[in-house]
């Protein structure tokens, strides 16, 4: 990927397509956890495609490539968001590891449904994405603080849903 980013940061529109088809997934991943409709999550992914080509020379360091896409992508879902005037619950998760046979798919996505969208969004990039609170804070531009403190809170209420549901 290092060198995808030196040379599309050149001008070369074959190693940043190629770079933005390796960042695919992940992007769709991103946007699914905002939007849930396949085309505004289509026409986030493109419109930040886009942005990341006209402003590929903003990007400060390489290393820093995908926290900087995914804030792109972010501003995206969030425009659209607005433009729809709507509160979006994600109705489809990416997959995820199976942490538990006892647990299934649909039982995670019903317990980060019900996440509030700040918590859902961080326990999200942390945990699906890969993301450290430090690279969070820069993506949603909110101090590092408040990302452990959401992270925290987001998995006490997801421990207290799943207690819930084997005392039951």
């Amino acid at each position: 990927m290092e060198r995808l980013i030196s040379q599309a940061r050149k001008g070369d529109p074959d190693a940043f397509t190629a770079l933005m088809e390796s960042q695919m997934q992940n992007m769709y991943k991103a946007a699914r956890s905002v939007l849930c409709n396949d085309e505004d999550i289509a026409d986030a992914i493109s419109d930040t495609i886009l942005v990341c080509w006209e402003k590929f020379s903003q990007l400060k360091e390489d290393r820093y490539f995908r926290t900087w896409m995914t804030r792109i992508l972010l501003n995206k879902c969030t425009d659209i968001l607005r433009k729809r005037k709507q509160m979006v619950w994600m109705d489809e998760i990416p997959e995820t590891p199976d942490v538990d046979a006892g647990f299934e798919n649909s039982e995670w996505k019903e317990a980060l449904n019900s996440l509030s969208e700040n918590f859902r969004l961080v326990v999200i990039l942390y945990y699906i994405e890969g993301f450290k609170t430090s690279e969070i804070s820069q993506i949603l531009n909110i101090p590092e603080g408040t990302v452990r403190s959401r992270l925290a809170r987001g998995r006490e209420q997801l421990a207290g849903l799943f207690q819930v549901k084997v005392v039951n």
